[in-house]
């Protein structure tokens, strides 16, 4: 693999982001949700005006992972009153890191994280934290992995089916 690049996202990279999003979304989670359900959330999830607005939001951080000048994952990062939850303001979500498929199992998504740990640092959180999926269990052991615990759940709307995501912490101070 040659180098990978992690680049913050701008307004200019809505479509781009827009475009791996949907793809990467689709690739984890179409084969175990229902097609209207799936469109639903994309439709809303990855409107351009929306993106547009997050991308805007001076607490929320996007970044894209690109190998030879193709992006193949990216990251969001909230901090302060962007947090999808009300947790501590001096926490930072990692609200998504997705990775094309094909691109599974080759450190992108630890490259991703690594530009996760350094935003932590930089604003000095005093922990990490996010919602995954319980039945993501490829996700769930990389957060593990990365030494992330749970901490309590919470109901996430795919479209109108309710699941139970695993909210995760790594305290870093």
């Amino acid at each position: 693999m040659n180098t990978l690049k992690i680049t913050k996202a701008t307004t200019d990279d809505v479509l781009k982001l827009q475009s791996i999003g949907r793809q990467t979304f689709s690739e984890t989670f179409a084969d175990v949700n229902s097609e209207e359900n799936m469109k639903k959330y994309l439709d809303e999830s990855f409107a351009t005006e929306k993106l547009t607005s997050e991308l805007n939001n001076l607490s929320s951080y996007f970044y894209l992972a690109v190998l030879d000048e193709k992006i193949i994952g990216y990251l969001k990062l909230n901090t302060a009153d962007a947090q999808t939850e009300k947790e501590d303001l001096n926490a930072l979500e990692i609200e998504r890191i997705y990775v094309a498929k094909e691109f599974h199992g080759k450190k992108v998504a630890q490259a991703l994280y690594a530009q996760a740990e350094q935003m932590a640092e930089e604003i000095k959180a005093s922990y990490m934290w996010l919602g995954v999926w319980e039945k993501n269990f490829r996700a769930v052991s990389f957060y593990t992995k990365n030494g992330f615990v749970q901490f309590d759940t919470h109901i996430f709307r795919l479209g109108n089916d309710e699941q139970t995501d695993l909210m995760m912490k790594k305290v870093l101070i």
